[in-house]
């Protein structure tokens, strides 16, 4: 079975779509009988980001992480975030002729531009620059992949989230509850800012 290298800049305390998604794949990996070798802020010294303290940014060398890849010897490499330990394990499967995959989970462009003022269309820029570099570039849906490929992103493909039915099997529809007007319209996802739940909730719909 294959040796292989899963690296998150997002990772234990946050709780979000990245670390679910990580933690879900790497069992269900393990269980396929592949060696997995995490790579993440925790095994190195951290700090928190200013007025986001659940984000850990890993305050390591390139030296330190090259030594880990060395010494696992990965057969394939899967890179989920472009922080620190993303763009050192780019750098590392570039200088081995490594091959590599790397998935877009969050509209990091629009996130920063929104807070700080730099131009979105530079950070696009160096986002497309670290993924077009990989095998694959993995993302969601087919919408984001329309988009990021009109942005001059290439080799993308979709990796669609599955259900977990041990968490969830859908009920006959006369034993749903509530007994709400139809149809009904929800929300899924973490509670925070950035997820604008208030626009959702706005929404003039018909239905709950």
């Amino acid at each position: 079975m294959a040796r292989i290298t899963v690296v998150t800049d997002a990772w234990h305390p946050q709780v979000n779509g990245v670390v679910r998604s990580l933690e879900n794949t790497i069992s269900e990996m393990e269980k396929m009988g592949h060696e997995i070798m995490l790579v993440t802020p925790d095994r190195f010294r951290n700090v928190p980001l200013p007025s986001y303290p659940e984000i850990r940014i890993a305050l390591t060398r390139y030296s330190t992480v090259a030594r880990e890849f060395d010494r696992f010897q990965p057969s394939f490499v899967h890179i989920a975030t472009e922080g620190p330990l993303g763009f050192y394990a780019r750098r590392w499967c570039l200088s081995r002729k490594m091959p590599f995959s790397t998935s877009y989970h969050t509209r990091f462009p629009e996130y920063v531009s929104a807070r700080l003022p730099v131009p979105e269309s530079l950070l696009y820029g160096i986002v497309r620059w670290f993924h077009n570099a990989g095998n694959v570039c993995m993302v969601a849906t087919q919408s984001l992949e329309q988009e990021l490929s009109a942005r001059g992103f290439r080799n993308l493909m979709r990796w669609t989230r599955g259900i977990d039915h041990s968490l969830y099997a859908p009920r006959p529809l006369e034993e749903r509850p509530f007994g709400l007007p139809r149809p009904l319209f929800m929300q899924v996802g973490r509670v925070a800012v950035e997820k604008n739940i208030p626009a959702f909730l706005d929404l003039d719909l018909p239905g709950s």
